[in-house]
C-alpha cells in the first residue's frame, strides 16, 4: 500500500498511448489510445478476444521507457451495455487473462451479456511485457528446512532471501522501482481511456480488492460500481498483514485437521483433532530429516498445505495425501500432491517475482532482521503451521534494494455505493479486514459469509451470496443492514472424503475454477 506521489497532471495526457517509439527515441504519446482486439477464442471462451495496451513505465515520465500491458476481452450482447467491468484475481502477480471468462460465463446470462468483462496481466506478469523472473527455480525442492531451529538454518534462510532481491536487483534495476499498486491503478485508467470508457466498473478478489481501492482513491470520479470479494486490510499492508495471516492460517488448518478426525472412518488419523494435528507436525519432522521421495522437505509440505487453508475443496485429496503417508508410509502420495498443490513453476516464479516487487516496493517493511526473528518466533509459538515458511516467502523485503513508498490511504467518500464480500474465517484475509475497508469506504455495503472460511466466496457456488451480486451489477443496489455487516450468507457445506461422495457438493464446480484462476499465496 504505498502511495507513490506521481505527476497526477499527466494522466490526461499519459492516457493514451496504444504505439509508441522506444525510450532511446522518445515521443509525445499519440492523442486517442487505442487496443485492437484479436479473436483468441477457445471451446469454452467462443468470443473471447485478445489485446495489448501500451503504458508508461513511469507515468510520470510519458517521454521514457513504455511497456505493454496484456488484455482479454468477452464483449457484451445484449442491446444496452453498461460498460466495461474490468476483474482481477489478486496476488500480486496473479494474471487476470483467464478471469475474464469465468466471471463472464459464472454470472447469470442477462447481468453478464450487460458487460465488457476485461480481463489483464498487471505490470510484469504473465503476457505483459517485460514480464519479471528474478531467478528462475527459486522454489525448486528441496529447500532449506523453513523453521529456523538452528542459528545456521535461519542464515541459510536470510541469506537466500538476500540473493533472490539482489537478482532482481540485476535483472530489473530499471524497471522495479515501478512495479507497484499505485502504478497498475494508474494503467487501469489508461485501459479505461484505451475502451472510451468515462467510468469503469471493477471486480476484484484478494489483493485485487488493495488494487481497487486504491484505483478508487486516485480516480473516485471514474468508478461507476465497484467489488471487493476477501478483503486486504489496507493499515497492515503488509508486514502486519503476514503476521495477522500467520494466526489465521493456522486456525484454518486446525479446521483440516478436524474434518479429518470427523472422518476417521475414511483416513484413519484418530478421532481427536489434537492428535491428528500431532500426526501432521511428526509428518513434517519426518520430511525435514528424509524428504518424502527425495522431493518433498518441510517447505515443501507447507506449501502444500496451505491451498487448504484458501480452500476447502482441497481438504479430501490433502487428507488422502496426509493418511497415505502416515499409515503407509506411502511417499509417493505425499510427492503426488505436492506436484498438484505445491510446486512452482515457470508462471509462479513469474508471479512471486512480481509479488515481492509489489509487496516490498508499496509499503515500508523492518530492515533489521532482528525485528522479524522476534516477530516470528513470538508468533510460531502460537501459530506453527506456516509462520516461517510465510516469514521467508517475504523476507526478500527485508533487504529490498528499492526504498519503499508511502503505504498508501483508501479511506474515500466520494463514491457510489461499493459492495464488500468477506468470509469471517477467511485466512489469507481475515475478517478484520473486509470490516475495515467497510469503515474506510463511506456508504459501502458489507456481505458476510458466516462461519465460511473459504478465500473468494463468490461465484464459488453460493446462492445467496452471488445474489446479492448479481443485483448490483444489473441495478447498481446494494443491501442495507443495522449491524457491521449489512446481509449475512450462511456458509456452504464443508467437502465429504471422495471415497464416499456420490456427488459433489453444491458449489464444489465453481469452487474449483475460481481457486484455480485465484491461484494461491495471493492477498
Amino acid at each position: 500500500m504505498k502511495k507513490r506521489a506521481g505527476a497526477l497532471c499527466g494522466i490526461a495526457a499519459l492516457a493514451a498511448a496504444a504505439i509508441v517509439t522506444p525510450a532511446a527515441d522518445a515521443a509525445p504519446a499519440p492523442a486517442t489510445p487505442h487496443i485492437t482486439w484479436k479473436k483468441c477464442g477457445t471451446p469454452d471462451q467462443p468470443t473471447l478476444q485478445c489485446g495489448s495496451l501500451k503504458v508508461p513505465l513511469d507515468h510520470a515520465n510519458a517521454y521514457g521507457q513504455w511497456i505493454s500491458i496484456a488484455l482479454s476481452r468477452i464483449p457484451h450482447t445484449a442491446k444496452t451495455s453498461q460498460g466495461p467491468l474490468l476483474v482481477n484475481p489478486g496476488g500480486p502477480g496473479g494474471s487476470g487473462l483467464s478471469l475474464a471468462g469465468f466471471v463472464a460465463t459464472s454470472l447469470p446470462k442477462k447481468v453478464a451479456a450487460q458487460y465488457d468483462v476485461i480481463g489483464f496481466d498487471p505490470r510484469g506478469v504473465g503476457k505483459s511485457e517485460p514480464a519479471l523472473d528474478c531467478e528462475p527455480g527459486h522454489f525448486d525442492p528441496v529447500r532449506p528446512s523453513s523453521v529456523p531451529t538452528t542459528r545456521a538454518i535461519e542464515r541459510t534462510n536470510t541469506k537466500r532471501a538476500a540473493a533472490f532481491a539482489q537478482a532482481c536487483e540485476s535483472k530489473y534495476h530499471d524497471v522495479l522501482p515501478y512495479i507497484d499498486t499505485v502504478s497498475t491503478a494508474k494503467d487501469m485508467d489508461l485501459i479505461r481511456a484505451a475502451l472510451g470508457a468515462r467510468k469503469i466498473n471493477y471486480f476484484g478478489y484478494s489483493y485485487g480488492t488493495y488494487l481497487g481501492a486504491v484505483y478508487a482513491k486516485h480516480f473516485p470520479e471514474r468508478v461507476r460500481r465497484l467489488v471487493l470479494d476477501s478483503i486486504v486490510d489496507p493499515d497492515g499492508a503488509w508486514y502486519r498483514d503476514n503476521l495477522d495471516q500467520d494466526l489465521a492460517f493456522n486456525t484454518r488448518h486446525q479446521a483440516f485437521m478436524a474434518w479429518v478426525a470427523k472422518y476417521d472412518a475414511t483416513y484413519r488419523l484418530g478421532k481427536d483433532p489434537a492428535k491428528v494435528e500431532a500426526k501432521w507436525y511428526a509428518m513434517r519432522d519426518a520430511v525435514t530429516k528424509k524428504p518424502a521421495g527425495g522431493t518433498v522437505g518441510a517447505g515443501e509440505l507447507e506449501d502444500t498445505f496451505l491451498p487448504g487453508a484458501y480452500y476447502n475443496g482441497y481438504w479430501p485429496h490433502l487428507a488422502e495425501a496426509f493418511s497415505a503417508y502416515v499409515t503407509k508410509k506411502d511417499a509417493d502420495a505425499l510427492v503426488g500432491a505436492y506436484e498438484n498443490f505445491g510446486a512452482v513453476d515457470a508462471a509462479g516464479d513469474n508471479g512471486y517475482s512480481v509479488y515481492t516487487a509489489v509487496q516490498c516496493r508499496d509499503a515500508a517493511w523492518p530492515r533489521d532482521w532482528r525485528r522479524w526473528h522476534r516477530d516470528n518466533a513470538a508468533m510460531s509459538t502460537k501459530a506453527p503451521f506456516s509462520t516461517w515458511n510465510n516469514a521467508w516467502y517475504n523476507a526478500p523485503c527485508a533487504s529490498w534494494p528499492v526504498p519503499p513508498l508511502e503505504r498508501a490511504d483508501v479511506g474515500n467518500d466520494a463514491l457510489p455505493p461499493v459492495l464488500l464480500f468477506q468470509a469471517t474465517d477467511d485466512a489469507a484475509t481475515p475478517y478484520e479486514g473486509g470490516v475495515r475497508v467497510h469503515q474506510l469506504l463511506r456508504g459501502s455495503s458489507l456481505v458476510v459469509e458466516q462461519g465460511g472460511g473459504n478465500h473468494g466466496i463468490t461465484l464459488s457456488g453460493s446462492t445467496c451470496l452471488d445474489g446479492y451480486l448479481s443485483a448490483y451489477l444489473a441495478t447498481g443496489k446494494v443491501p442495507r443492514g443495522h449491524g457491521i455487516a449489512d446481509a449475512v450468507c450462511r456458509k456452504l457445506p464443508d467437502p465429504k472424503p471422495l471415497a464416499t461422495r456420490e456427488t459433489a457438493p453444491r458449489g464444489a464446480t465453481s469452487g474449483a475454477a475460481l481457486h484455480r484462476l485465484l491461484g494461491f499465496r495471493t492477498r
